[in-house]
């Protein structure tokens, strides 16, 4: 057993140990947060664990649980081939994590008055930055494109008029704006900032293009048989995923007189999972967990190829700070 008690219990874990029965082997964790995920592992029968994350907090909290079997690495999931290889699995829990979260100086939630921050690693433009800098025509394709806000032009617009008196610094005080160009939230319905912070946050981390290039690296990393598990928390992640192991299972050929055969190639990934969702028990001892999709697929013997971003359905970056 592993030290030390986790502050939280990771979304759909008993889901990736099922389907990746018999848990054995090196896994790596490629967005370790507080271990929860490190851990579970190791107590299923993994024989070391590789833990990766761009945030210096996760290595802190990791100095309290890891031992022997664990290698951490400050670092991006997207550069986790080139720390390990011949994996036997990956898992990748997508998003802002509890810890984040829970911290009102990390600057990430509505629901906390807190710095307007929002970086996962310290550095780079905060989310301060983007909402006082970027035009109006790119807040609004950032909210649109990354949080699928449909009233992205309407919040950029009142963004943008609310800054030329005072430039936004504080995280209620952004949420506050949002809120006013939205309905009133009915019971049940989430916070009217949810998808603006949830697209302010990609952007300032570039969390899109981080899951691009982590999908292949992990395919390059896995070795023949090993699993890869990705945890999802929103549409946008999850529809890339679901595209990335459509397109790198698919063995090519068919075709008809409406469109070419493809090339035929040996496919990388097989034994595809559906989706899958939390159930009602882990939504009620999780509420955070509702939204989120696990998908699973195992590694053949085919060689790794590059994926396009399109072919992932994937919004090109915007460029966030204007000088």
């Amino acid at each position: 057993m592993s030290k030390g008690t986790a502050p939280h219990v990771p979304v759909l874990i008993n889901a990736i140990l099922r389907v990746c029965a018999p848990i054995r082997g090196v896994w790596l964790d490629g967005t370790m947060g507080a271990g929860g995920y490190a851990r579970a592992l190791l107590d299923a029968g993994a024989e070391r664990l590789i833990g990766l994350d761009r945030d210096p907090l996760a290595h802190e909290m990791a100095a309290t649980w890891a031992d022997g079997r664990v290698e951490t690495h400050l670092t991006e999931f997207s550069r986790l081939d080139e720390f390990a290889t011949g994996l036997d699995g990956v898992v990748l829990d997508l998003g802002v994590s509890s810890m984040q979260l829970d911290r009102a100086e990390r600057g990430f939630s509505f629901l906390r008055d807190g710095p307007l921050d929002m970086r996962m690693a310290g550095e780079g433009p905060t989310a301060a930055e983007l909402v006082n800098t970027a035009s109006e025509a790119d807040l609004a394709d950032i909210l649109h494109r990354y949080g699928e806000e449909r009233a992205a032009r309407r919040i950029a617009r009142a963004i943008v008029r609310r800054r030329e008196d005072a430039p936004f610094e504080r995280t209620l005080d952004l949420a506050d704006v949002i809120a006013g160009c939205l309905p009133r939230p009915k019971p049940g319905q989430v916070h009217p900032a949810t998808r603006s912070f949830q697209a302010i946050r990609i952007a300032v981390n570039d969390e899109l293009g981080e899951l691009h290039r982590g999908l292949m690296a992990a395919e390059r990393a896995l070795a023949p048989g090993g699993w890869l598990a990705v945890v999802t928390f929103h549409s946008l992640e999850d529809r890339a995923v679901k595209r990335f192991l459509a397109d790198r299972s698919d063995a090519g050929g068919g075709g008809s007189r409406h469109a070419p055969a493809a090339p035929v190639r040996d496919p990388a990934f097989a034994d595809l999972s559906k989706a899958i969702s939390p159930d009602a028990d882990e939504v009620a001892a999780n509420p955070r967990a509702r939204s989120a999709r696990l998908r699973v697929a195992r590694r053949t013997h085919a060689p790794a190829a590059e994926v396009p971003r399109a072919t992932l359905g994937l919004p090109e970056p915007i460029r966030l700070i204007h000088q």
